[in-house]
């Protein structure tokens, strides 16, 4: 993982969206944790189906296609996305379907186009966040994803700024980190990516006053590498004129 700190492209990210006054769309989340070096699923934002077509061959077989809406926050309540997507066939059709659940559920929400992304190889998941608390001021968390969040709420939070010996602390905190270490025959999994993804997402709380909340999630783990499937970054709503 290459650690990198571009502030002037994610400036330009929150600068876009508080002209435009809206949220921040899932693609402009994406480029915006990869200028700062935590890597995403590869994407692109189309407008058409041919162009969808073209993504998909680009990428290769399968992939994810999502609605990109200011408007629309949960995809999935409005029929929004569709995964697994095997050949042009399947492309053509959940395009299409997608289009028609979102126009018919939400007819008034902007659409801004189809986001196409790899699907990625399946691994340990784990969620990776900040949010900025009214008593503490800028907050980390880190969990395992899956059952071990929504069941057993098995996460950690420091106060931000963290140092790479709280973000190792963050991981081996939790009860599912066994996971992380190598359990029952598996290898270990990158724990210094995990670790330098957390101390990215601490420079950003602290240094962007913008920036609400980061919701990484889920944030695949492999032996080598992370990768974030899913991102959303929550601004504080005070547009520039």
């Amino acid at each position: 993982m290459v650690l990198t700190n571009d502030i002037k492209t994610a400036q330009g990210i929150i600068q876009k969206t508080q002209q435009q006054k809206r949220p921040m769309i899932e693609p402009e989340a994406k480029e915006f944790i990869n200028a700062f070096g935590i890597t995403s699923t590869r994407y692109r934002v189309v407008s058409s189906v041919a162009d969808a077509v073209q993504a998909a061959t680009f990428f290769g077989y399968p992939v994810v296609l999502k609605i990109v809406s200011p408007d629309i926050s949960h995809k999935t309540d409005v029929g929004g996305v569709k995964i697994a997507i095997r050949n042009e066939e399947g492309i053509r059709a959940s395009y299409e379907e997608i289009m028609r659940n979102v126009k018919k559920k939400q007819p008034n929400a902007r659409i801004y186009g189809i986001l196409i992304e790899e699907m990625a190889v399946p691994s340990a998941e784990v969620i990776i966040g900040g949010l900025r608390d009214f008593q503490f001021g800028p907050v980390v968390m880190f969990g395992l994803g899956g059952i071990f969040v929504e069941i057993f709420k098995d996460v950690s939070f420091r106060i931000a700024p963290v140092e790479e010996r709280e973000a190792l602390d963050m991981i081996y905190d939790v009860k599912g980190a066994r996971v992380l270490r190598g359990f029952r025959g598996t290898e270990p999994l990158d724990i210094l990516a995990l670790t330098q993804t957390i101390l990215q997402i601490s420079r950003i709380m602290t240094s962007l006053e913008e920036v609400r909340e980061i919701d990484l999630n889920p944030v695949l783990v492999y032996q080598k590498g992370i990768k974030t499937v899913d991102a959303r970054i929550v601004l504080d709503q005070v547009y520039s004129e």
